[in-house]
């Protein structure tokens, strides 16, 4: 079965739970779920149920997609994705963001928790992404190109779009929030950076590391979707700070934001309507 098959009828099955056409996608990131719990009128679709939707199996990510109003803004959201590091393909783990871009979205906001490589910031911190570091040596685009959803040879020169970026500025400037910015560092995990290759991240131009989020900014750019990325920054990368990293304070720290995380995003939401 090719890709744009399996593509529509994950789509004609969600379409079965809600006709809604949202043109806003959300990626909740670990331990940022509980942003779907503020959304009214909302339909919840766990991805086992739909086709060719894989399972999540890191905590944290609950796995559904959830189709509502935020803020009174229609959206779609992903509560918990596919990370590399779980064993899934890349076309795997960016499927879902294919499949938003055929349920009607065009801007899709992309979150995360991460570690900070910038000495200047600090956990608790969001940061919105105005560039990545690939440093997987993979590429969700790499393999037979579907011309229907993107050209062969994508640009990449601005993935995560300025304009965007101005609104979330102003949606955080509005609710007196600070708002770092940054390069993001995609490393595969599950083995948290050693303190060298923060060190080797950081001469690099790498503000802050995690596991996931450039395939699916790469997949979005490549089918010509606005894109915003938001990290929460949970914790100093390896070698910063005198202590272990553990999965456990990244949801720890995650859940602390959650508050001042789901203002940002219902207001940046509704600037973008």
């Amino acid at each position: 079965m090719d890709m744009m098959q399996k593509i529509n009828e994950a789509k004609n099955y969600i379409r079965t739970k809600s006709s809604l056409s949202p043109k806003i996608g959300l990626v909740l990131g670990s331990g940022l779920g509980s942003l779907v719990e503020e959304m009214t009128d909302a339909v919840h679709i766990p991805f086992e149920s739909i086709p060719h939707f894989a399972i999540p199996t890191v905590e944290g990510h609950s796995g559904k997609v959830v189709i509502g109003k935020l803020n009174g803004v229609l959206v779609v959201a992903l509560s918990g994705r596919y990370h590399y590091y779980e064993g899934y393909d890349l076309s795997v783990v960016t499927f879902p963001i294919r499949v938003m871009k055929m349920l009607g979205v065009e801007t899709v906001i992309l979150t995360n928790a991460c570690g900070a490589v910038n000495k200047d910031f600090k956990p608790g911190d969001l940061m919105l992404i105005t560039d990545h570091l690939n440093l997987t040596a993979n590429n969700p685009l790499i393999g037979k190109n579907i011309d229907f959803l993107g050209p062969r040879f994508a640009d990449a020169s601005e993935i995560y779009t300025k304009q965007l970026r101005c609104i979330a500025h102003e949606a955080a400037y509005e609710l007196k929030m600070k708002l770092q910015e940054g390069v993001y560092t995609w490393w595969t995990g599950p083995s948290y950076e050693t303190p060298a290759e923060i060190k080797m991240i950081r001469i690099l131009g790498g503000d802050a590391v995690g596991m996931s989020t450039v395939p699916e900014s790469l997949v979005a750019s490549h089918m010509g979707m606005q894109v915003l990325g938001i990290s929460c920054l949970t914790n100093m990368a390896s070698g910063i700070l005198d202590q272990k990293l553990s999965h456990h304070e990244v949801l720890e720290v995650a859940s602390s934001v959650k508050y001042q995380f789901s203002l940002l995003i219902k207001s940046i939401v509704s600037k973008i309507k």
